[in-house]
């Protein structure tokens, strides 16, 4: 009997002996297979835990020889301006990442302890090795979080969505009978949300040029513009908007010592604005005042005038994977004479025939019978040649189209600066730039 119990006992402990063999034999060729695909990596660190990084990076296999790594990762330390520290992280791939480098920065704060200097070094390691995880096995059991506080936390903008820029260009050009002095200033002050759209620009042209012929002949002749163009846009929803445009100008070549045009103005899109990055059908009608007051008299006897007008702008716009297309129809007439008009069509097409080949035509054709600023009185040669007035026109026509081929490597993204400035060689091309520069 005592032996038919033992004899029993021993069958179930093997039974239970072979059970636990096989469960663990179907877990851990999972688990283990999926190890034997992390990345190995040589981690060299003179001043990181290492113990904790370990520990919070399992995803890859540490490696103690270089040699059997596949991303070797080197981690530098050096004081910053600020008071912290700089931490350089250089990712060199090898064996089957070879090629597959990288190099990221990252520089803690004078006020962060260790302990979350230390936690950021370890972030910033386990994204550098995502590039190397997501080309193996173990990507499936990676996820990507981020801190849940960044979507509750509201961004302060101490400008309030302003924005300001300054520009100023100045040119020159001496020679020994020719002498041009060319001034381009600049203001732009934006403020764009969602619901509002403001836009102030102001510009400043100045144009001088000396021309000597002998020492009795020596002429300078001086053109003088200023624009500003402001712009007030409030949404009104997915297709309507409105507000108004209030444009100053002044300037002696159109013969306006002051001219001051404010059009409240609508507008409709055909399809919802948020799509206005992949087409667009927008009708703009705009109606309001206009007041000229002339440096000269006009062609028509005026020294100053109000007018009201109306504009009228359809624009087309589509853009796909085989090129786009941009339209415009732009259309003016004064209510106080009708006959007074202004109709413009312009257009630009972008066209990738196939792989290597584009096509490019612009162009635009315009309609004037408008052009009441006129001066009156006769035009020297000097204001033809120099372009010193507007002349009179009922018509303006102008394009260009261009063709372009381009066959060969694909990957081309080095830079070579060599003899790029007056060097004539295959630099940047900013000579070419500098030299054509439009001094009229």
């Amino acid at each position: 009997m005592k032996k038919n119990i033992l004899t029993t006992l021993s069958c179930l402990f093997l039974i239970a002996s072979i059970s636990q063999t096989v469960i663990a034999q179907e877990k851990v060729p999972t688990s283990d297979t999926l190890r034997k695909g992390a990345v190995k990596i040589f981690l060299d660190c003179q001043s990181c835990d290492m113990n904790y990084i370990r520990q919070q990076i399992t995803f890859v296999n540490f490696v103690r020889d270089v040699k059997e790594a596949q991303v070797f990762i080197l981690i530098t330390q050096q004081n910053a301006g600020s008071g912290g520290s700089q931490y350089t992280f250089t990712f060199q791939g090898l064996d089957t990442f070879k090629g597959m480098n990288d190099t990221l920065v990252y520089t803690s704060s004078p006020d962060e302890t260790s302990t979350i200097v230390r936690e950021k070094v370890t972030n910033m390691l386990k994204m550098g090795l995502m590039k190397y995880v997501a080309r193996t096995p173990v990507f499936s059991e990676i996820e990507i979080r981020h801190n849940s506080e960044m979507e509750q936390e509201q961004v302060v903008d101490k400008w309030n969505n302003w924005v300001f820029t300054l520009s100023t260009e100045p040119q020159f050009q001496s020679e020994e009978s020719n002498k041009q002095l060319n001034l381009m200033n600049g203001i732009n002050i934006t403020k764009v949300t969602p619901d509002i759209k403001l836009e102030i620009e102001l510009d400043q042209f100045y144009n001088q040029r000396r021309v000597i012929e002998d020492e009795v002949f020596d002429t300078t002749y001086k053109t003088n513009e200023f624009r500003g163009d402001n712009l007030f846009v409030k949404s009104l929803g997915d297709h309507w908007s409105a507000g108004a445009k209030w444009n100053i100008i002044s300037s002696t070549r159109e013969n306006y010592d002051f001219r001051t045009d404010f059009l409240p103005s609508i507008e409709y899109d055909l399809f919802p604005y948020s799509e206005a990055t992949h087409r667009q059908l927008r009708f703009l009608y705009s109606v309001g005042l206009q007041y000229n007051n002339y440096i000269d008299s006009t062609i028509y006897n005026q020294v100053k005038e109000t007018l009201f007008k109306q504009e009228l702008n359809i624009a087309f716009q589509i853009q796909e994977k085989w090129g786009s297309v941009n339209l415009a129809l732009l259309g003016s007439a004064y209510f106080n004479d009708l006959s007074k008009n202004r109709l413009e069509l312009i257009s630009s097409l972008n066209l990738r025939i196939f792989k290597g080949l584009t096509l490019q035509i612009n162009g635009s054709v315009a309609y004037l019978n408008d052009q009441i600023n006129l001066k009156k009185g006769g035009i020297s040669d000097a204001d033809r040649l120099l372009q010193l007035r507007e002349l009179s026109t009922q018509y303006r026509i102008q394009g260009g189209i261009g063709l372009t081929y381009t066959f060969g490597s694909i990957y081309n993204n080095v830079v070579n600066p060599r003899f790029g400035f007056g060097g004539g060689g295959g630099g940047g091309g900013e000579s070419d730039e500098y030299n054509n520069q439009n001094y009229d």
